[in-house]
């Protein structure tokens, strides 16, 4: 069952053409389009005026497809390497599709449910539910999944030391937004688990209602004013019990998988090697924060087509990526997937909106 494409999309092209005039193709046109993009997504090969004739039933020769084809690549919507080879849609070509004739499947109970036991189970850290996400996101839909997790910068709620071993101790924070992170320290050998109890004791009545950066400062200025009767092992142990979430709280972390999935759709060697640099661009993870960063300013569901994405332009791939908001309906991070220009968008754009919004509810339960 397919559904009228009712996402709200952003960063289209459309909206920046005032001279742009295809919104008054005639169905004939629209017709030959939507014909031509639907077999570039099957197979991304160029598609022929004569196969388009016969795809129509013949009701129009091969001559008058031709017509509508050239003044369809006049308007910007299809290119062709040659004059006498078949036609390709464009990135503007694929952007007037996706907004205007793009038919949006319902997401099956198969893949929502998968999803949501997926998320519900990897809930404890934060780190693993997120690349869990990203990861089954990639495997559902054939694309490199990318997520920009939520950094600790909401107000606390609890933080706990567990022994693990003789040196090592396991450090869980929870925040009041819902976020669980866990992080693990060296530990003096031998120390009490009856230190352990007071550090924890100590740190929950400075932080809880406060954010981290605000509980560092009132913990270094009671340790520097001598307020805290405590030794050197103590005070070690307090320092690294907060000092190891710097890294969570100065910047949201980005988490990319299941890059191998843009070789698939490899064909030529040029390809080949646009995908090569597309794969060392993620795993470098340069530059893309960027891109997630504009996702934190839109108000949903953003689609990236070819060129309109400048990292990716050159290499002929889509991104489509949503973003999630805590209980306050703040954005706090982002989820999506990478791939190239014809993927299957009627199928990605309800079950990456579908799994944006799942995490969202897992940050807006108060608990």
């Amino acid at each position: 069952m397919e559904q009228k494409n009712n996402l709200k999309f952003t960063n289209s092209l459309l909206s920046k053409r005032e001279s742009y005039k295809i919104l008054d193709m005639d169905e004939r046109s629209r017709k030959i389009f939507k014909l031509i993009v639907d077999d570039f997504l099957k197979d991304g090969k160029p598609i022929g005026s004569r196969k388009l004739s016969i795809k129509m039933g013949e009701k129009l020769s091969p001559a008058s497809v031709r017509n509508v084809m050239y003044d369809l690549q006049e308007a910007g919507l299809l290119k062709s390497n040659h004059t006498s080879s078949g036609r390709v849609p464009t990135d503007l070509g694929m952007r007037f599709f996706v907004d205007g004739l793009l038919q949006v499947k319902k997401i099956s109970s198969s893949e929502s449910n998968e999803i949501k036991n997926n998320i519900n189970t990897n809930s404890v850290n934060l780190d693993q539910m997120c690349s869990e996400a990203g990861s089954l996101l990639s495997g559902l839909l054939d694309c490199a999944g990318i997520v920009l997790a939520p950094k600790l910068d909401g107000f606390l709620k609890h933080i706990e030391f567990v022994p693990m071993s003789k040196d090592r101790a396991l450090v869980i924070l929870i925040t009041e937004d819902g976020i669980i992170e866990n992080r693990i320290i060296k530990i003096p050998k031998g120390l009490p688990s009856s230190l352990l109890i007071e550090t924890t004791n100590y740190l929950n009545s400075i932080i809880k209602g406060r954010t981290l950066i605000e509980s560092k400062k009132i913990i270094n200025e009671e340790i520097q004013n001598d307020k805290l009767n405590i030794d050197k092992v103590a005070e070690k142990l307090i320092n690294e019990g907060i000092a190891c979430w710097d890294d969570a709280s100065k910047k949201n972390k980005l988490i990319v998988t299941g890059t191998s999935k843009l070789l698939d759709d490899v064909s030529a060697i040029e390809q080949l090697e646009d995908a090569r640099v597309l794969i060392e661009k993620l795993e470098n993870k340069r530059n893309l924060i960027g891109i997630l960063d504009e996702t934190q300013q839109a108000e949903g569901l953003q689609i990236y087509i070819g060129s309109e994405n400048n990292l990716f332009g050159f290499t002929g791939c889509s991104t489509i990526i949503s973003p999630f908001r805590n209980k306050d309906k703040e954005i706090i991070g982002a989820i999506g997937v990478i791939g190239p220009m014809r993927i299957n968008y009627a199928k990605i754009i309800p079950v990456v909106d579908y799994t944006a919004k799942l995490i969202g509810k897992k940050f807006q339960i108060t608990n």
